[in-house]
């Protein structure tokens, strides 16, 4: 049994991430449940929905939810499941985040955490070569 990925995000970020994801993997390593927090949702009833999936998707190495952004309703609810001990939030998804995760599915669940950190801010980058050159000579300084 595997560790499980729960993507909850605004609207259909999560989906839209996920989709992207499948295309490059062809078959994804992990399995990986999206849940689309609408703005006219209801976060006691989303908790609610979250529970039964959480239970029928339980997972004894762990579940990983990824959340768009920190503070925000997704992430908000998913910081409602930290009663369950095999769950772990991580905020601030994005596509590298979700690629380096799947990339590295053999991981436990706290090397997983890691790795999603580190595939998320590694993932931003500055494209332009005259930042990336003013950053580089200030390092020298």
């Amino acid at each position: 049994m595997k560790i499980k990925i729960l993507l909850i995000t605004h609207e259909n970020i999560g989906a839209a991430l996920l989709k992207t994801a499948k295309r490059t993997f062809g078959q994804l390593p992990l399995t990986t449940t999206v849940v689309a927090v609408q703005y006219k949702s209801d976060p006691k009833d989303v908790i609610e929905k979250l529970k039964l999936i959480v239970a029928e998707t339980y997972s004894r190495e762990g579940i990983l939810i990824l959340t768009d952004m920190y503070g925000s309703t997704p992430c908000n609810i998913a910081l409602a499941l930290r009663e369950y001990k095999h769950i772990h939030v991580v905020s601030g998804l994005n596509l590298p985040m979700l690629v380096k995760v799947l990339n590295y599915a053999h991981l436990p669940l706290h090397k997983l955490v890691h790795k999603a950190i580190q595939g998320g801010r590694d993932g931003v980058v500055s494209c332009t070569r005259e930042y990336r050159k003013l950053c580089e000579n200030q390092l020298d300084e």
